[in-house]
């Protein structure tokens, strides 16, 4: 059974205050309005992460990674995060990220805490499942409202630490 996004924060936010630090994307993204209805499936180079249902309004987002990870987000969460860099073809658009998060990288006695030794089951913010492994990173906002997981190798492809 898979744990849910309380479990999730009620354990990880004490552990990222503490260890974590915050970090900012150094690279750009290429992004397009999604279709209502259209399913994407998060592949990073270890396998599929989770799945998606895009909405009204949602974006698609593919990070400039070795696996180009393709992945949504609300209207919202994308126009506070992104501004437009460059106008690409057939709707795509580059963007320069602007937003922050706080990360901590996963170690197996997270793991050990929810009775798992390989991988860990959770629902994610969108409320379809997502799998973290040891190494891997699981990042909040700022404002701790939810955490998602940012396969090992595309976090060092994408993300840098700054200062508090």
């Amino acid at each position: 059974m898979a744990v849910t996004q309380k479990e999730m924060l009620e354990y990880f936010i004490p552990r990222i205050e503490e260890k974590g630090k915050t970090y900012e994307k150094k690279t750009l993204v290429t992004a397009k309005k999604a279709k209502p209805g259209e399913k994407v499936i998060t592949r990073t180079s270890d396998g599929v992460e989770t799945q998606n249902t895009a909405k009204e309004g949602d974006f698609l987002v593919e990070n400039q990674t070795s696996s180009g990870e393709q992945y949504l987000v609300g209207k919202e969460i994308f126009e506070s995060k992104y501004r437009i860099h460059q106008s690409l073809s057939k709707g795509w658009a580059s963007y320069h990220p602007i937003g922050k998060i706080n990360a901590i990288e996963v170690n197996a006695q997270d793991l050990e805490h929810f009775k798992s030794d390989e991988e860990l089951t959770f629902i994610a913010p969108w409320g379809e499942s997502m799998v973290v492994k040891e190494g891997d990173f699981l990042v909040c906002p700022l404002d701790f409202s939810e955490i998602y997981r940012i396969a090992k190798k595309e976090f060092g492809e994408t993300y840098k630490a700054i200062k508090a």
